[in-house]
């Protein structure tokens, strides 16, 4: 009678959760020639990390995130070097409207505190608006323009570092679930998929909107919950609309790409996390919709050719949970990002790598410590 072959893999650092969040460790783990596995559950980047709007913007994030969303935008701008792809990344300039004098007045209190971080802002008024941006319809009050920000194709952004981390060296798993981790004081001993057991030093929690799951595993309660942002693409219309834009509130988001598709998105579509099934929601979709047709009415006529959604792990305060755990040495957390982690990963990932080798990271994270949720004393 034969033995099941058990698969056992050791490495000096395991990943779960093959996301942005987790691919860029990965990649940056190996650039500082450590072992890597990751493990993730289905494809590299098919969850949020894939499927999300693509905007790579530093404005609107609340002061404790600029920091770092000020490391992922020099990221950014090397990533043909760094993955070797451009991945449709474009520095279109991140746009944010106005409805209101009052909303006008929010962004100009924005652009004094980002300036303390670097962040020039140019905020205009509706005459200056329009006059710059003639596409605007007749409700926008002002606006907030970051000129350097952008936007990518989210489609490519994940594959793009899956690939990078596997020429520089890490082993990546798809299609391998990770059932349980433990520590045995001096290891981590992760069960993957039927047959693989994988030992570590260090652990990374990036599994997304699963992260809390396996947070728990090391008694962290933290109250994440899934989210399931809406998106839609156009038939191709001329160009028009150059800037990634946005309006105070949220309540639609839209970008142009080169060949003339406008993406959109706003609101919330649903979906069940256990079996990691979604589905857009066609009233939330056709409410974001009027509203980007009133403040751009050219997308009146654009026929909608596709819409979709994803799942994203969110946090009652808006903030990822992204630092050292507060039970278990070796292991660090990078989760529950709520809709804003796909500017952040490429620096997320150096973050993480930062605090395996040396045990701490010049980049502010203090805000997002799971301390703030986790019972553990």
């Amino acid at each position: 009678m034969s033995e099941q072959l058990h698969e056992q893999l050791s490495a000096d650092v395991a990943i779960i959760g093959g996301g942005l969040m987790g691919c860029a460790a990965a990649l940056a783990l190996r650039r500082m020639n450590l072992s890597v596995v990751l493990l993730e559950q289905g494809w590299c980047g098919a969850q949020a990390s894939g499927v999300n709007y693509g905007g790579v913007r530093r404005q609107g994030r609340p002061a404790s995130q600029l920091p770092l969303s000020q490391r992922a935008y020099a990221i950014w701008q090397n990533l043909p070097e760094l993955i070797g792809a451009s991945c449709e990344y474009t520095v279109s300039g991140h746009l944010k409207l106005a409805r209101t004098e009052q909303e006008l007045a929010t962004l100009e209190d924005y652009r004094v505190m980002a300036s303390e971080y670097d962040l020039p802002l140019e905020v205009l008024g509706r005459a200056a608006l329009r006059q710059r941006y003639p596409w605007l319809g007749e409700q926008v009050a002002g606006g907030s323009l970051c000129a350097g920000d952008g936007h990518a194709n989210p489609r490519l952004v994940a594959a793009a570092f899956a690939q990078a981390a596997k020429h520089n060296g890490a082993i990546v798993r798809e299609n391998t679930t990770v059932k349980t981790a433990v520590f045995d004081g001096e290891k981590f001993h992760v069960l993957a998929g039927n047959d693989l057991t994988l030992r570590a030093k260090f652990l990374l929690n990036c599994a997304g909107a699963w992260g809390a799951e396996f947070a728990g595993q090391f008694g962290e309660t933290v109250p994440e919950y899934p989210i399931f942002p809406n998106m839609w693409v156009t038939e191709p219309m001329p160009k028009l609309v150059v800037p990634n834009v946005g309006i105070v509130g949220g309540g639609f988001y839209v970008r142009q790409v080169e060949r003339g598709n406008f993406v959109l998105g706003g609101g919330r579509g649903s979906g069940q996390l256990d079996i990691a099934s979604t589905r857009p929601a066609s009233a939330s979709m056709f409410a974001s919709m009027q509203m980007a047709c009133e403040f751009i009415p050219a997308l009146k006529n654009a026929l909608v050719i596709r819409s979709w959604t994803g799942v994203e792990g969110a946090l009652p305060d808006h903030q990822p949970v992204l630092g050292p755990s507060a039970t278990t040495p070796g292991l660090f957390h990078a989760f529950g990002f709520s809709g804003g982690g796909f500017q952040l990963a490429p620096a997320v990932g150096e973050v993480l790598a930062d605090l395996v080798v040396r045990g701490s990271t010049e980049t502010p994270i203090q805000a997002f410590a799971i301390q703030r949720f986790s019972t553990a004393s």
